[in-house]
């Protein structure tokens, strides 16, 4: 097994690109106590998932313990009843130390908890809820398609009404949590002449009688310590009692939980993008060429100072989105914004950080080769760089047409 590496990768002691001194007293503690958590039971654990590719099943345990999982949810149904800023947070001190625990956390609450909270029934929320936020069950969201990825409307997976139950038929992939979960939120439609119209959301327990799951092929290039899965239905029967909502509702209920997601991966960006740069002021502080430090040479300085820069722009932006949504006024402009600056700005870090690294940097003893592969992920996740420039584009243009 790999040597955990060093904390002082992802514990910068500086407060020019730490700046907890900008948040309230009381999101400064809970930032500090998040990251002690990832710091303990996470960064131990991340080079070694991502060499082995190996779902860790005890980081579930330790977030669930941790009240991580629970976080988001109101406190009346047994969450910590976050603020959206401290979701914001919190999704950056996991995406500083291990991308895996933060994916695993935004598909776990973010999509799954959080929408059945909002969508399900008193019973559907009894049966799942308390074990999803205490770490003992696991969900997954199955809606992307090998034919329907940004465009979700176009879904083939198919629930066929007989009698008084549902014929569910299909494939879904690239499902996050798919190998491993204990339920799933499934999109399909009843009627695919009604489009979007038609879709709905079922709740379906995986051990159920013609369900199939299997890893996706390949190698992963990043996110390597989390499960990707493909689900394929083969007449999984469903009583109407295992649907999410109400008929054709699906769509609507799938946008929502991709809409709250962005804030996740926005704020995960922030996470590696601050993580890259830990990593090349230690390095260039310490490593000496034509003797003297790497960070005395002006070319070195000027990538550092652009980093630091960037950073504080697009944490500034994703706080920006948490502020406007705990005050319920969040738009669709500000989350594309934000997930598309960050997530963009982390992969120039990322890069550059591997690159003042030199040769080090290559390997995956170097903390940048993983922050380099991971961000790939984010730029795609909840709607891809270019879906959300369409997003943005619409936004301006929408009075014109």
């Amino acid at each position: 097994m790999s040597a955990p590496e060093k904390k002082i990768v992802c514990e910068p002691q500086s407060s020019v690109w730490l700046p907890d001194s900008d948040l309230s007293p009381q999101d400064r503690e809970f930032a500090q106590r998040i990251r002690a958590f990832a710091h303990d039971k996470l960064l131990p654990h991340a080079r070694a998932i991502d060499e082995q590719r190996t779902f860790r099943r005890e980081t579930v345990t330790d977030l669930g313990a941790a009240s991580v999982l629970g976080g988001p949810l109101p406190r009346e149904v047994g969450g910590g009843g976050w603020t959206a800023m401290q979701y914001a947070i919190a999704h950056e001190e996991l995406g500083a130390v291990c991308g895996n625990a933060r994916g695993f956390c935004a598909v776990q609450t973010g999509l799954v908890a959080t929408t059945l909270h909002r969508y399900g029934n008193q019973a559907q929320r009894d049966r799942w809820l308390p074990s999803l936020m205490s770490g003992k069950a696991i969900g997954c969201f199955a809606l992307t398609e090998p034919d329907a990825g940004s465009d979700a409307a176009s879904l083939r997976t198919h629930a066929q009404l007989r009698g008084d139950r549902y014929s569910l038929h299909g494939t879904k992939h690239w499902i996050t949590n798919g190998g491993v979960a204990d339920v799933a939120i499934v999109f399909a439609t009843v009627d695919p002449a009604l489009g979007k119209n038609g879709i709905t959301a079922f709740l379906v327990e995986t051990n159920a009688h013609g369900l199939k799951r299997a890893p996706m092929p390949g190698i992963e290039l990043g996110h390597r310590g989390s499960d990707h899965a493909t689900l394929t239905f083969e007449g999984v029967e469903l009583s109407a009692g295992t649907m999410l909502g109400k008929v054709g509702e699906g769509f609507a209920i799938a946008m929502a939980g991709l809409h709250a997601g962005r804030l996740s991966v926005a704020a995960g960006a922030v996470g590696i993008h601050r993580a890259a740069l830990a990593a090349a002021v230690e390095f260039t502080s310490q490593r000496e060429q034509f003797g003297k430090p790497l960070a005395t040479f002006q070319m070195v300085q000027e990538r550092l100072a652009d980093m630091l820069t960037s950073l504080h722009q697009n944490r500034g932006l994703v706080h920006r989105c948490a502020r406007r949504r705990d005050a319920g006024i969040e738009t669709g402009a500000d989350l594309a914004m934000a997930k598309l600056a960050a997530t963009e700005a982390a992969a120039h870090a990322a890069d550059q950080s591997l690159q003042l690294h030199g040769a080090r940097g290559y390997s995956s003893a170097c903390v940048p080769e993983r922050l380099l592969r991971d961000i790939q992920a984010l730029r795609i996740y909840e709607g891809a760089t270019l879906i959300q420039k369409t997003l943005l584009a619409r936004a301006l243009t929408s009075k014109a047409k």
